[in-house]
């Protein structure tokens, strides 16, 4: 048996509602998963799917994010919070039949909230790392990115080899936390280092000449000079790693993971996260409601 479904969402203040697409093969055993938390356990004290259980009696999904990683997440004029990752977010929370809530925090406190059950999962342009994934699950890849620099000279926007860029004249910014951050200390520890907390501070500093470049996955680098176009920004357009990004999610509760695997399963072989790739990466239009 099989079921379609509409999803409608609408993606800030003010904003029209945009059709995603019906998506299509969408097993029904993935709604009769949600509706097991409701009467499956070990025990009382031990359901099988305790965060899956906990989502669908408050009817609200919470989900973790930076809310300042255009064009992933990103805080508008009215302080919605937009982008892919909160687009992802509202498919998931609609096919669960749940609210959604978006909670917006430093990047670098994301995990821990996850890890203290102050959030059902992060979706935040989050690389899925062996380090990351030791402390908690991750469902995905839903998108692949990599590695580049945002800077305002050429040399550094045209490197195809971090040696180039080995030295203590060369002054770097990354987000705390971030694997940008280990990426510069694995691979270009003379660098002189500094973490920003934010993408907002971090591109000010580039911008305000504090550093010599931002390290950053690549679409934060491309949306970034596309943003500022008359600043003189530069970015190689090929990513120097690969980085495959992920939602982060509880490590005690399979179920939810294996629901969401399927449903990000069921976008990919439906085309909706290519609608979604489309929408914020293919146009710019969304970028005059950012603050």
């Amino acid at each position: 048996m099989i079921v379609c479904l509409n999803i409608i969402v609408k993606t800030g203040k003010g904003e029209k509602m945009k059709r995603i697409g019906r998506i299509f093969l969408l097993f029904v055993a993935m709604a009769l998963f949600f509706a097991c938390t409701h009467t499956t356990g070990t025990s009382v004290n031990m359901p099988v799917a305790p965060v899956l259980d906990s989502i669908s009696k408050k009817g609200e999904l919470v989900v973790g994010t930076a809310g300042s990683m255009p064009p992933l997440n990103m805080t508008t004029k009215e302080g919605n919070i937009i982008g892919f990752d909160a687009d992802l977010a509202a498919l998931i929370a609609s096919a669960m039949g749940v609210n959604l809530r978006l909670e917006a925090m430093p990047f670098a406190d994301l995990l821990p909230a996850l890890e203290a059950g102050k959030i059902d999962m992060v979706l935040s342009g989050m690389t899925m790392t062996p380090r990351r994934n030791l402390r908690v699950a991750f469902v995905g890849p839903y998108l692949v990115s990599g590695k580049a620099f945002l800077t305002k000279i050429e040399r550094i926007a045209s490197a195809t080899d971090t040696s180039d860029l080995n030295s203590s004249d060369t002054s770097l910014v990354a987000l705390k936390g971030s694997t940008s951050q280990d990426f510069v200390e694995e691979f270009i520890p003379k660098a002189r280092l500094m973490t920003a907390k934010d993408y907002d501070e971090a591109v000010d500093m580039v911008l305000q000449d504090k550093v010599d470049a931002l390290v950053a996955d690549y679409p934060i680098c491309v949306v970034s000079v596309l943003r500022y176009p008359d600043q003189g920004l530069l970015s190689i357009v090929a990513p120097l790693t690969y980085e495959p990004l992920g939602i982060a999610m509880p490590a005690n509760d399979a179920l939810l993971v294996n629901w969401v695997n399927n449903f990000i399963n069921t976008l990919k072989v439906s085309g909706g996260l290519m609608m979604l790739n489309d929408r914020w990466f293919s146009e710019g239009s969304w970028m005059k409601n950012l603050k």
